[in-house]
């Protein structure tokens, strides 16, 4: 799994408590310095448990004194009223820390709760899930890390470790024939060269430039199931577009071999936790 650095961690971190915080919390400062408090993050959905590691760094940015007791990893299922841990430790701390702790577990236990849905429904099917680039700005390597999590499977990173030629790259080169033609000529080391096509003819095209991955862009199932039977097992095929939970098992039964869903990571509705101290 591929799972961000603690310095990675610390540094997403660092900026969401700045944006919070600044050079202050005014309301916690109220509270004496002493004082401490036993919580519960507790899990309101049932959801795919994901970003203990951000939580972690959250408080110990804050407090190192802090305590976190953990009742489950990421991955694990979390259902609706069970507690995900324990926090002991000071009150300002604990306040302070609540909201950027909680917006990183919501985000990154509903990127991993959304993957869930859709990979249950790839069941005996030949088919992975694959995310996308569409992802939370300054926040790639949790939510490729939460799809993961979920079950599914990254694709490349971002523009710098592979090659995805679009729409507008093969404008730009002219045809896909000159596009496949620059990638492969210039792709070193890459491993994936990967080109898109938006219809039969230009799916076509792209195999007999040489195509080993294509994507196939908002093809319909019916037009998936051609796709399929044109390429004989030539390349390997992805499709892309018009995936949701109600599709996703019609997409797979096609015959292709991935399917990539931004909506995973860029809708995600959040996970509803809730932090509550003991009573005194």
């Amino acid at each position: 799994m591929m799972n961000p650095s603690q310095e990675q961690i610390h540094q997403q971190v660092a900026l969401a408590l700045s944006e919070d915080i600044g050079a202050g919390d005014l309301t916690a400062s109220l509270i004496s310095p002493s004082e401490c408090v036993r919580a519960k993050l507790i899990c309101r959905d049932e959801s795919v448990a994901c970003g203990r590691d951000w939580v972690d760094a959250v408080f110990e940015t804050l407090d190192t004194g802090v305590q976190i007791d953990w009742h489950c990893e990421d991955g694990d299922d979390l259902h609706a009223g069970q507690t995900w841990c324990i926090i002991e430790g000071s009150v300002r701390a604990i306040l302070s820390g609540e909201r950027t702790a909680l917006n990183f577990a919501q985000l990154l236990a509903g990127t991993a709760t959304a993957t869930r849905i859709l990979v249950r429904e790839l069941q005996d099917t030949q088919a992975q899930l694959l995310d996308t680039r569409k992802t939370v700005p300054g926040l790639r390597l949790a939510q490729k890390y939460a799809v993961q999590c979920g079950g599914g499977n990254n694709h490349r990173l971002g523009l710098y470790d592979g090659i995805l030629i679009k729409e507008n790259h093969i404008r730009s080169a002219g045809s896909i024939k000159s596009a496949l033609a620059a990638a492969q000529n210039h792709a070193g080391n890459v491993d994936l060269i990967e080109i898109e096509v938006e219809n039969l003819d230009e799916l076509s095209q792209a195999l007999q430039a040489g195509a080993r991955r294509i994507m196939l862009d908002n093809f319909s199932v019916t037009q998936l199931r051609s796709a399929v039977e044109l390429n004989q097992g030539q390349a390997q095929l992805e499709a892309s577009g018009n995936v949701t939970a109600e599709t996703i098992r019609k997409i797979a039964l096609t015959g292709v071999d991935f399917i990539s869903c931004g909506e995973i990571t860029k809708n995600v509705r959040a996970i509803d936790l809730s932090l509550q101290f003991d009573s005194r």
